[in-house]
């Protein structure tokens, strides 16, 4: 390894990966200074106490970055109005995450004159591409320690063990030992018993799920939620105006509450395996929801088919970490453009994992009763259809035409 590193900026979480890294990074990289960074992207209580550990275990100092409301503003919403979802369940959690994260480390970096940047991300794993993709945007002559791809630790036991023979604090233990990712838009599980799809995940076991309950643990009685967008971005629930942590925030307190918004899913990793995942995201799953409703009155059909098919292609790039490209932003510029009349208010009913539509209005609603009506009306001549369909049906009663030709030239021989 270089001994020409002598100082480190970490992404540091205080969890178990990053905990034990700064003390491996002095160990092998000739005391280097280690610099570690927290982003808060809604973390919450996991923040507590982290200067105190980090400098505790070798870090010269801490920098705590509050980033929540440009996360979702910058990040979670944009991916919103796009209406993108990886893999048809996966809301993007971590994935979108890690590119503000990464950004700030950079810029910090940068500014402390470091000689490189380091991540607790595994050599298995997504994340390991999303920080360095945005390191090498905005830091391309620094170096990038991957500790997972060359230290000895060959698993999260062999992590506690070495924990624990440098006495560095864990809050968890071999038995609690998920693999977990939180911020204010979700909650990751992943490990132990969940690695195995026959498992059922323990969702009414307690402590297992932490933004909510089960449905089978859920109130009997509905909740009713109304949701006002402004150009596809969430303003105001039930009628009072909330900026964007405010409105996850609520959310995730009505919709945990509820059983909203636990996914379990086996997903394609980047890197060319499978994993699965339990993933809790209450509100995000309702702002999901309400955003589709409000669109289905608001869009055209050639509209909404194409930004449905883009949405795909635009949840694989923030999947992959491909954020700050070229590609990104121009798809981001097309569904800000098809956003500008999804205005209106959405009213939902959520009971027991539910959510189940109560009511949808915007004054650039594309619905006209007038004209679909079943009653008698005035504006609709239903003798225009005759002409529709014959054009329409034009080249299927052209192909059975030829097909009853050559049939009857085949009896004839």
């Amino acid at each position: 390894m270089s001994k020409k590193i002598k100082k480190v900026v970490l992404a540091y979480s205080g969890g178990l990966d990053t905990s034990v890294i700064i003390p491996w990074l002095k160990e092998n990289y000739d005391n280097c200074e280690v610099i570690a960074v927290s982003v808060d992207v809604g973390q919450g209580t996991e923040l507590d106490g982290l200067e105190q550990k980090a400098i505790k275990t070798g870090a010269s100092k801490l920098y705590i970055e509050d980033l929540k409301e440009e996360f979702i503003q910058k990040y979670v919403y944009p991916t919103l109005q796009a209406g993108a979802v990886y893999e048809n369940k996966y809301l993007l959690g971590t994935s979108f995450a890690r590119p503000i994260i990464a950004k700030r480390i950079a810029e910090i970096a940068i500014k402390e004159k470091a000689d490189a940047l380091c991540h607790g991300a595994t050599g298995k794993g997504n994340d390991q591409v999303r920080f360095e993709l945005a390191f090498k945007a905005f830091a391309p002559d620094l170096e990038i320690i991957a500790p997972w791809r060359v230290w000895d630790i060959k698993s999260r036991e062999q992590e506690i063990e070495y924990a624990e023979s440098h006495n560095i604090p864990l809050k968890i233990n071999r038995e609690t030992n998920y693999s977990k990712d939180k911020n204010l838009w979700h909650l990751s599980h992943e490990g132990l018993d969940l690695e195995n799809p026959a498992n059922e995940p323990q969702y009414e076991k307690k402590n297992f799920l932490e933004m909510g309950v089960s449905p089978i643990q859920a109130p009997d009685k509905p909740a009713y939620i109304k949701i006002g967008f402004e150009k596809g971005i969430p303003t105001t629930l039930d009628g009072k105006k909330l900026n964007g942590v405010e409105m996850v925030t609520a959310l995730n307190k009505i919709g945990g509450k509820n059983g909203i918004g636990i996914v379990d899913i086996v997903e394609n990793r980047l890197v060319g395996m499978k994993s699965r995942g339990i993933y809790e995201t209450p509100g995000g799953t309702i702002l999901y929801h309400a955003h589709e409703v409000l669109e289905t009155i608001t869009l055209d059909k050639e509209t909404l088919r194409v930004k449905q098919h883009l949405a795909i292609k635009f949840a694989d790039i923030v999947y992959n970490g491909q954020w700050f490209t070229p590609l990104r932003e121009a798809m981001s510029a097309f569904f800000t453009e098809t956003q500008k009349t999804v205005t209106g208010e959405v009213k939902l009913k959520l009971y027991k994992g539910n959510i189940i539509n109560a009511g949808v209005k915007s004054p650039y609603s594309l619905h006209d009763e007038e004209v679909v009506t079943f009653g008698e009306d005035n504006v609709y001549n239903q003798m225009d259809a005759l002409g529709f369909i014959n054009l329409f049906g034009l080249p299927v009663k052209v192909r059975a035409n030829m097909e009853k030709k050559l049939k009857n030239k085949n009896k004839k021989q």
